[in-house]
């Protein structure tokens, strides 16, 4: 995979909007796949998306590739959608916030 040079506004408005460190999300994505007879292997855990932003997460920026890019972008205009631009902590229906969890982003977590 060749390595992208990732723009500096990306970067910073994917760690603004993805405001779950890489431990919480993989704790989320863990217990989101878990059910009363069965858990998920931590590696398989959670949606296709939320283990992308959870790798994203773990790599150093000179390491992302063109699909972590895309991911990148995806993440933000969905949080972006479902947020706007003030992120303050706001309070939801469980559903709402359990989906843009998974996607590493907790509304209920105070902007930084």
């Amino acid at each position: 995979m060749s390595h992208v040079d990732i723009d500096d506004a990306l970067w910073d408005e994917f760690h603004r909007v993805v405001n779950m460190t890489s431990r919480e999300l993989s704790e989320w994505l863990r217990v989101r796949s878990a059910d009363e007879h069965s858990e998920e292997f931590p590696d398989h855990a959670g949606s296709d998306t939320g283990r992308h932003v959870l790798a994203i997460l773990q790599k150093r920026r000179g390491d992302l590739t063109a699909d972590d890019e895309r991911v990148m972008r995806n993440v933000v205009d969905r949080i972006r959608a479902q947020r706007r631009d003030d992120l303050e902590p706001t309070a939801g229906q469980d559903h709402w916030r359990h989906r843009l969890m998974t996607l590493g982003h907790d509304p209920l977590k105070p902007a930084s």
